[in-house]
């Protein structure tokens, strides 16, 4: 049975060993985090979002999001100007210089890892989730700002 346990375990060094290193590389060659880059990817998606509406796309908290678009303003990434409709929301845009990063970057594990699990029969991908939402379960794992980032040991912003 322990057998068993350490296959789980190893599977899972696998996993998150795959994620920081991808991550590593990402911060060596783009100077960015994963969720970074993903906040990226969401506003040149969204055309001019708020921070809410990223928020939404990428699935993390908007506390969380603005602590992102701080950073990315810092490094002249985005511009955030109010609304002349309605003053409260901020839109975002990507800078010249953010758009250019957009294009350059490498395309994050999560889409690899999209496009391998997407031609799984139904079934198979429903065993996966089942399965790694039991182990999450027995990890005592918390539902944080979870997204469906595939970073770990990076810090979120």
């Amino acid at each position: 049975m322990a057998e068993l346990e350490d296959e789980v375990l190893v599977s899972l060094r696998r996993i998150m060993r795959a994620t920081s290193i991808h991550s590593r590389k990402l911060g060596k060659v783009m100077g960015l985090t994963t969720p970074q880059l993903v906040v990226i990817r969401a506003i040149g998606e969204e055309g001019l979002p708020t921070a809410s509406d990223i928020a939404r796309a990428v699935s993390l908290s908007q506390a969380t999001v603005t602590t992102i678009l701080n950073r990315l303003e810092d490094k002249q990434l985005l511009t955030r100007e109010r609304s002349v409709v309605d003053r409260r929301r901020v839109k975002v845009q990507l800078t010249d210089l953010g758009k250019q990063v957009l294009r350059e970057a490498p395309m994050p594990l999560q889409e690899s890892f999209s496009a391998r699990f997407s031609v799984l029969p139904r079934w198979e991908q429903h065993q996966i989730v089942s399965a790694l939402e039991r182990v999450a379960t027995m990890m005592d794992a918390e539902e944080l700002d979870a997204a469906p980032l595939l970073a770990s040991g990076d810090e979120v912003v």
